[in-house]
């Protein structure tokens, strides 16, 4: 039911920056630095977009709270199919958690009039307090998808909100297709928090040593449980869109980004 659709990583200044700023990343994928206004919070962020799926980038302070210190991260999964949200938050309801936020999310293009764009699922702040990570569901609304400012595609089949319609197919003409395994450094206590949610979702989660593997198919998030002092993002891979024969080593802030030989990249981040 539930599928990788986006994460978050609040980076150091200097990398945000030197992100933001990179034009060796405009040239390998499908990157924008845009500002987003939804309801009363408005926030910029750095965007990597593969075909099905994307990841942003925040730098300390970018964000309302506790979620602008460095370190912060989180993820959203999404549905494929109209009424399978209804199915993830029954999916939890059937593992005893009645508490839950179901929300929707709207946004602003610009003219001050709020487009319906996501609802949403996850657990409740003032329920589940959280150190650093966090993660909700969320399914596309038909209302965002018809709207023409959005840009997004045709439905492919009845009640398509996947990501792909999401998405523009504009990652075609850069190397990056598509982000294949996500490493997060989190407590104990964020990953045993949203672990009923994955459960919920369908999603393929197993044990390893440290930490947790959680897979969709297409894309692994690794968690390391770490104490609270050493949370963040640690590494991004991702596939390309055609075979290099060449290894490229981009030094980008504190992180380096490997791009081939082949047809993957591996993006680590220095700190934590």
């Amino acid at each position: 039911m539930l599928y990788y659709n986006h994460s978050y990583g609040v980076v150091d200044r200097e990398t945000a920056d030197a992100v933001e700023n990179s034009d060796f990343l405009r040239e390998f994928a499908n990157f924008e630095v845009r500002t987003t206004s939804s309801g009363d919070l408005t926030w910029k962020g750095r965007y990597l977009y593969g075909g099905q799926t994307y990841i942003e980038l925040f730098g300390a302070g970018d964000l309302p709270g506790q979620d602008a210190n460095f370190g912060s991260s989180s993820v959203a999964y999404s549905t494929e199919h109209d009424g399978d949200l209804a199915k993830v938050s029954q999916g939890l309801r059937d593992q005893g958690y009645n508490k839950l936020d179901e929300f929707l999310q709207s946004r602003n293009f610009g003219d001050g009039v709020l487009v319906p764009w996501f609802d949403g699922v996850q657990f409740p702040v003032a329920d589940y307090p959280y150190d650093s990570f966090g993660s909700w569901a969320m399914e596309y609304r038909e209302e965002y998808f018809s709207d023409p400012r959005s840009k997004t595609g045709p439905a492919s089949y009845p009640g398509d909100t996947s990501r792909q319609r999401y998405l523009p197919d504009t990652y075609k003409d850069h190397q990056m297709r598509d982000l294949t395994r996500i490493r997060f450094a989190v407590t104990e206590r964020d990953l045993n928090t949203q672990l009923p949610l994955f459960k919920a979702g369908g999603l393929d989660i197993k044990q390893v040593p440290g930490g947790v593997l959680v897979k969709d198919g297409l894309t692994t998030i690794q968690y390391d449980v770490v104490p609270a002092d050493k949370v963040g993002l640690k590494q991004i891979q991702m596939s390309l869109n055609a075979s290099v024969d060449d290894r490229h080593v981009e030094r980008i802030g504190n992180s380096t980004l490997v791009v081939g030989p082949g047809t993957s990249a591996v993006w680590t981040f220095d700190k934590p």
